[in-house]
């Protein structure tokens, strides 16, 4: 079984293994907790926020207050610690909006029927309608839920109306206030982890693909896999581009001083830098596209001879390793990992050693040109894209001279991939 194989395998088995794998999580979790700042010490942080912040809704409404529907409160300022000061304001006011229509229509309903039931069968329905409405979010769901609750506790009156009103605006001044002055959360970290996650995963695909060539052992099963795990590329890359949108919204109504505490030492990667690795992303799958159709006996030309796929490998490790090194460099922006003079100095002598190649393949057919200049010109893209100041200067006379793929063939397999990923829930970030 190749590298890739069995990093793609799938998480079957039997439950005592997933247990073990989720007791693992755990521990690593909380390690990471200890170790120092992060995103899982950020969760920690979070969920400690919302704990305090139901306390002092409780211990203000029902034992300075002495309100008699004190629970109202601790339940929205717990549920408004948000993963940001814009959605915990945001879902505040769509929340007490949903309270307050299930408290008014159920108490209405109450008055209009006389019956519990009856009340139940008036209400629910209607307060359905807007959980699914998208300008309520997933607050929506919470007029039905106080609907419920309001007839189920047998206290429908004015004065209960009121009072539920009034407990759910100071549970939700409350939350909020707690989220935005007691240590707001930044998501800064998480672009710079994503893109560290993206830049460590490219470069182990690189060079699982690179010592597969080199050792010939590859085939079909094996680029399908290769097509696989770049497809896994595409999705930490959406999860990089989730990561960005919460940082700008993290940003949002948060106090200048607060933030500044916030922030972590390093500085925001550019978000030019995910636009790189977007090309990146799609030089990769194009050049697994291109192994998957060499590796295709039905529709095929012909695979380049053994001495150009063992350069060809090994160019693909060292740019892996590059990948690798600048993963690490995000994570320790301090480190030096630009290539040492002799990586680099060996990555040219593959280059031209395969290029040395393309033309001696040229006399043996245009199917093994194509191939191997395809793959070829995929390998520079990558290279100028990973390899900061040594760049493959691509000669394009050199390529057409030598029978390599037509432009718009070669066009087709590096496109990039587009832009549309879209902000997932808080666990997403």
């Amino acid at each position: 079984m190749t590298r890739v194989k069995e990093a793609v395998r799938p998480y079957g088995g039997r439950p005592a293994d997933a247990l073990r794998r989720d007791a693992l999580a755990v521990v690593r979790a909380a390690r990471a907790v200890w170790r120092g700042p992060g995103r899982e010490r950020d969760l920690v942080v979070q969920s400690l926020k919302a704990a305090a912040a139901a306390l002092i809704a409780w211990f203000v409404a029902s034992d300075w207050l002495g309100d008699p529907m004190a629970l109202m409160a601790p339940w929205v300022a717990l549920v408004l610690v948000q993963a940001t000061v814009y959605s915990s304001l945001r879902h505040a006011a769509q929340q007490w909006v949903a309270l307050c229509a299930g408290t008014l229509l159920a108490s209405a309903a109450q008055a209009l029927t006389g019956n519990t039931l009856g009340a139940l069968a008036l209400s629910v329905p209607v307060l359905m309608l807007p959980a699914n409405w998208s300008r309520f979010g997933d607050q929506g769901i919470y007029g039905a839920t106080t609907a419920v609750f309001t007839l189920a506790s047998g206290t429908v009156s004015a004065s209960a109306v009121g009072h539920r009103v009034g407990q759910a605006l100071l549970g939700a001044v409350i939350g909020v206030l707690i989220n935005a002055l007691v240590l707001p959360p930044i998501h800064l970290r998480d672009v710079r982890e994503n893109l560290a996650a993206l830049a460590r995963e490219t470069g182990d695909l690189l060079h699982a693909i690179g010592a597969d060539l080199r050792e010939d052992e590859w085939d079909a099963q094996t680029a399908a896999h290769w097509s696989s795990a770049a497809a896994r590329l595409e999705r930490c890359l959406a999860a990089l581009r989730s990561a960005r949108a919460w940082s700008r919204e993290s940003l949002r109504l948060t106090a200048g001083p607060l933030r500044a505490v916030r922030r972590p030492p390093q500085p925001l990667p550019s978000e030019d830098e995910d636009e790189r690795w977007s090309r990146v992303t799609g030089h990769v799958r194009a050049l697994t596209r291109t192994l998957g159709v060499a590796a295709d006996d039905r529709r095929a030309p012909s695979v380049p001879g053994g001495p150009a796929l063992r350069s060809y490998g090994r160019l693909l490790e060292l740019i892996g390793d590059a990948c690798r090194a600048e993963g690490r460099q995000l994570l320790k922006w301090r480190e030096d990992t630009r290539p040492e003079d002799g990586v680099q100095d060996s990555m040219r002598d593959l280059h031209e050693r395969l290029q040395q190649g393309l033309r001696e393949q040229a006399a043996e057919g245009a199917t093994r040109t194509a191939v191997l200049g395809t793959l070829l010109l995929q390998a520079e893209n990558l290279w100028n894209e990973t390899v900061p100041d040594t760049g493959a200067a691509q000669d394009d006379e050199d390529l057409r001279g030598t029978g390599a793929a037509p432009d718009d063939e070669v066009a087709a397999d590096t496109e990039t991939v587009p832009n549309t990923a879209t902000v997932p829930g808080v666990h997403e970030r």
